[in-house]
């Protein structure tokens, strides 16, 4: 579904109205606080993983260029 501009802009009015972020909280319990602390974690070491992949492929590449010389 999508909004034609009348509707997003009245949908903006109406939240600057109701001014949702006035009344958020945030976690309250350890538990929700500890669930909170992880959100910036989701995939963390993706890059982590990529860049040691892409030197893994430089080691191999390298390998395999010496047992052909060698060949």
């Amino acid at each position: 579904m999508t909004w034609t501009p009348e509707r997003r802009a009245r949908q903006a009015e109406l939240i600057r109205q109701w001014k949702p972020w006035e009344k958020s909280t945030g976690p309250r319990t350890p538990e929700g606080k500890a669930k909170v602390a992880r959100n910036a974690w989701k995939g963390g070491h993706w890059r982590e993983l990529r860049e040691l992949r892409r030197m893994l492929g430089a080691e191999f590449t390298r390998a395999k260029a010496i047992t052909e010389q060698r060949r």
